[in-house]
């Protein structure tokens, strides 16, 4: 079946504007925006407190899933998560700070825990979505943008191939997972590391804890996407060598032409 060429194509996000609003804009309102003008020598008019920097940095990425919701009229789902991430992040700082201006105990290991629950509870999400009718493995790296699934899909059935066909794309989802099971660990122990000497009864604890949730957010996605990225890219060989062995196509034969 032949695809019609004047269907137009789902919009998709642009990468650079996703990391842009979704990342630095929040990191940059979280570190310079949180200071308290009544407590700085010289206040700028910047300074708008912690309180109004969290909501500033949060009606970035809630406003950019909203806006891709009303114009694709779908659910991204890196979006989706993106936003529950972001809402997440402000219910949980909200509960921590206290009326007096200080940060409840344990501060570190519950913001860690919420770090750690979205790449777990993904992680988890990845491995058991296998065995339903829409595998995440598709969705991240196996899908037809990249691979020619009907040409192997159509070669592993002439070859009568298709328990060893599942056996690679279980092994692929179970490595991809891994990434993110890394990533939960990475992400509880960056919290701690940051997080764990604040001094919750400081007069401007909010302001050093927004200033340190700012450098958990830029550290975490770099120390985080990083291996993240290894991972998908040693997922991707792992699965090409498994497709070829059991389909005897090349790797130009199995991937979409660019």
């Amino acid at each position: 079946m032949t695809s019609d060429p004047t269907k137009k194509k789902p919009t998709q996000e642009h990468p650079l504007a996703n990391i842009l609003i979704n990342v630095l804009i929040p990191v940059l309102a979280l570190s310079y925006l949180s200071k308290d003008a009544a407590m700085q020598a010289e206040p700028k008019f910047w300074h708008i407190g912690p309180l109004k920097a969290l909501f500033v940095a949060l009606a970035f990425p809630i406003s950019y899933g909203v806006w891709f919701f009303v114009k694709t009229r779908k659910l991204n789902f890196f979006s989706g998560l993106g936003l529950f991430s972001v809402l997440l992040t402000g219910g949980l700082t909200l509960f921590l700070w206290n009326k007096d201006g200080t940060i409840k105990e344990h501060a570190a290991l519950l913001f860690g825990l919420k770090e750690a629950s979205i790449p777990f509870v993904l992680g988890i999400a990845i491995i058991a979505s296998h065995w339903s009718k829409t595998p995440l493995l598709r969705t991240f790296l196996y899908n037809d943008s990249i691979f020619d699934i009907p040409k192997i899909e159509n070669k592993v059935g002439e070859l009568g191939r298709e328990t060893d066909y599942g056996k690679v794309l279980l092994n692929a989802t179970i490595l991809f997972a891994v990434s993110f099971f890394l990533s939960t660990l990475m992400n509880l122990g960056i919290a701690m590391w940051f997080l764990g000497d604040l001094d919750h009864a400081a007069a401007n604890a909010r302001e050093i804890y927004n200033e340190k949730v700012a450098k958990i957010t830029g550290w975490g996605f770099l120390m985080i996407g990083v291996p993240i990225m290894v991972f998908l890219y040693i997922t991707l060989k792992k699965l090409l060598a498994g497709l070829r062995r059991i389909t005897g196509l090349s790797d130009d034969e199995l991937m979409m032409p660019r």
